[in-house]
């Protein structure tokens, strides 16, 4: 029988698992986002599915991977065979992505005896180690005990509070082009932004074809955006790569460090853009912008115009985008219509709703006089040549 043993880093190497496979109170997740039981897809030996869609999130929240109950927690990781004495190595089919995220939440619940691979599938394929069919876990029930620590994850009031008050270094794992609002977020709908008072550092800046970079090059990635004494919260899309972060920073030293639970996924879902920047407006307020733009073309909203415009948006919407469309130029409204369409590309493929919109709202009045229509046709031209 082999021996127990504990761990002593947050990450353990290809070699280290290999070596330990088969050590007793070991058990390796495979935490790959979004993947599914299927028996043709390859795994390291006896690695259980670690299920963080549909197992391990609140399914209930509107929001992607939201944390979970410590009472659903428990649950599913005790249907993992997960014991309190257990050795946990976690890994996911992209090097070191999701993996991090099932580390940080066994932390947030009061389980330090964790590591992710570092490399994950990729570097164990690499080095030719042995791999078998996925199959399902269906041995006994596991002690595990879900203590939920304080601190751990922060959430929406937190965030606002945080990025108001400037009480924590508030840094985002996004790419750089999403950070500065340069591409559309890949979630359908979701505005472009960043939170205010953040700074951005790519969970991909710690990385080397999946493998975490070494300890010298991390603290140096870290000191360009915090002190080891800040307190700090990781954010990201939604909050898989904000635990990246999080475990380059632990291995750096940094002690008071947290994740932003919902991340830009709920951040730019709840609250309202820079009304100055298109690129980061709403859908609402980039529909309330241009049927402004016609129904101002003979420097008149009528009543009824007005009434259509408000029964498309929200009241609070409309009087926000008003009050930036009361001061911008005719050359600026333009140039923000191109930039807040550019930032939506769903409306690339659903431009004949948004120009069946712009009609409703100039027939509204119950005329669609030669102003309107001379605008009407200039922003379908230039709309659809952009």
């Amino acid at each position: 029988m082999s021996l127990k043993i504990n761990l002593n880093s947050p990450i353990v190497s290809v070699e280290w698992l290999n070596e330990h496979l088969n050590t007793e109170n070991l058990i390796v997740l495979d935490g790959t986002i979004n993947k599914v039981f299927d028996i043709t897809l390859e795994q390291i030996p006896n690695a259980r599915l670690f299920d963080i869609k549909k197992k391990f999130s609140d399914v209930s929240n509107d929001f992607p991977s939201a944390f979970p109950s410590a009472e659903q927690f428990q649950k599913e990781a005790r249907n993992l065979g997960i014991n309190q004495d257990s050795i946990l190595v976690v890994y996911d089919d992209k090097g070191i992505y999701s993996s991090a995220r099932v580390w940080w939440l066994f932390k947030a619940f009061g389980f330090n005896n964790v590591a992710v691979l570092n490399g994950g599938f990729p570097a164990w394929k690499k080095a030719r180690y042995h791999t078998e069919l996925m199959q399902n876990y269906d041995g006994e029930k596991g002690d595990f005990t879900a203590n939920l620590q304080f601190g751990y994850m922060q959430f929406f009031e937190d965030i606002l509070y945080a990025s108001k008050n400037e009480t924590h270094k508030i840094i985002d794992a996004r790419s750089r082009a999403r950070f500065n609002c340069e591409v559309p977020e890949p979630r359908a709908g979701l505005r472009r932004g960043t939170i205010p008072n953040s700074v951005n550092l790519p969970f991909t800046d710690l990385l080397e074809d999946g493998v975490l970079k070494s300890k010298k090059d991390l603290a140096k990635a870290f000191y360009m955006v915090a002190e080891h004494d800040d307190s700090i919260i990781f954010s990201c899309g939604s909050g898989l790569t904000a635990c990246v972060l999080a475990l380059g920073a632990e291995i750096s030293g940094y002690k008071n460090i947290s994740v932003y639970d919902g991340s830009w996924t709920e951040y730019g879902a709840l609250t309202t853009g820079n009304m100055e920047n298109p690129k980061t407006w709403t859908k609402d307020e980039l529909l309330a912008y241009i049927l402004m733009y016609v129904s101002n073309s003979d420097l008149n909203e009528s009543r009824r115009e007005q009434k259509y415009i408000l029964s498309r948006v929200d009241k609070h919407v409309y009087e926000r985008v008003n009050a930036q469309f009361e001061i911008d130029n005719d050359y600026q409204v333009l140039q923000n219509i191109i930039e807040g369409v550019k930032a939506h590309d769903y409306y690339r493929n659903d431009l004949a709703d948004l120009f069946a919109d712009i009609k409703l709202m100039a027939f509204a009045d119950g005329e669609y006089d030669s102003m309107e229509q001379m605008i009407y046709t200039h922003l379908k031209k230039i709309l659809k040549d952009g």
